[in-house]
């Protein structure tokens, strides 16, 4: 048995280890509640930011948009009409006797007109109220037989699934996404085939704009603007783009934006 002063200190050190288990917790529960708080502190920066940086974004795709819309009201108003009023003056030039000039003056006609036809294409192009108007699968079959008028690339389009038209906005961007892509493929693949694909389902839309140009290594080259725009458009419609491409392989962007507005990739 314990005598009176072997119980008193071996309660003693057993309120010490409680004390002890006690603070500990506290110290624990206190450093817990620290890291919760900047986490959802972190987290809240992290949201803020990313609101600010997708505020950029819509701000720098608007006002990308209202560029396009003035050069192609541009276009439209001034150098067609221009272009329109050459024309007609040549048309009434006078030299109709003159073998030589009559020739040089109809090449010049026939010039001008396939310059006003393309300037048209151009100007539709970069028009959002006619993108809107004609909807995404007819404004991208227009603009694939303006880049296909060139000879210089074999255009393959295919469309599965069942087509859910999307609003005006939002169509438009997935437009701009696929210009953008082509473009891209145009200044840098060195391609001759071009297939875009559209499919959709229930859930989604996926794009893929395939090309059989030189390719290039993913991992080590640099991310350009063309890239970078296509990326940046498929986040603001909560979706994603991914790059597939090798040396000598060609690439594919695919293209993936969720059909509830509500849902993320």
């Amino acid at each position: 048995m314990l005598d009176s002063r072997e119980e008193n200190v071996l309660i003693f050190i057993v309120i010490l280890v409680l004390l002890f288990l006690v603070l500990s917790l506290l110290v624990i529960s206190m450093i817990y509640k620290y890291q919760k708080k900047q986490m959802l502190h972190f987290l809240g920066v992290n949201e803020l930011q990313s609101k600010h940086e997708n505020e950029i974004l819509k701000t720098q795709i608007k006002i990308q948009e209202a560029t396009f819309q003035n050069i192609s009201k541009e276009i439209h108003d001034n150098i067609g009409q221009k272009l329109s009023l050459a024309k007609l003056q040549l048309n009434t030039s006078g030299y109709d006797n003159n073998k030589f000039y009559k020739d040089l003056i109809n090449d010049a006609i026939q010039n001008i007109s396939e310059s006003i036809s393309d300037l048209r294409d151009l100007s539709r192009s970069m028009s959002s109220d006619f993108i809107a108007n004609l909807g995404l699968i007819k404004a991208l079959e227009n603009e694939i037989g303006q880049v296909g008028k060139t000879g210089q690339y074999k255009f393959k389009f295919t469309l599965t699934g069942e087509p859910i038209y999307m609003d005006a906005e939002k169509e438009l961007m997935l437009f701009r996404i696929v210009q953008e892509s082509i473009n891209n493929t145009i200044k840098h693949a060195h391609s001759t085939e071009i297939h875009i694909l559209l499919h959709y389902t229930s859930m989604l839309l996926q794009i893929d704009i395939v090309d059989n140009g030189i390719g290039f290594d993913v991992s080590i080259s640099k991310e350009g603007q063309g890239l970078s725009n296509i990326k940046n458009r498929a986040i603001l419609l909560n979706g994603e783009a991914t790059i597939t491409s090798a040396i000598g392989k060609g690439t594919q962007i695919t293209i993936k934006i969720p059909l509830n507005e509500s849902e993320k990739i």
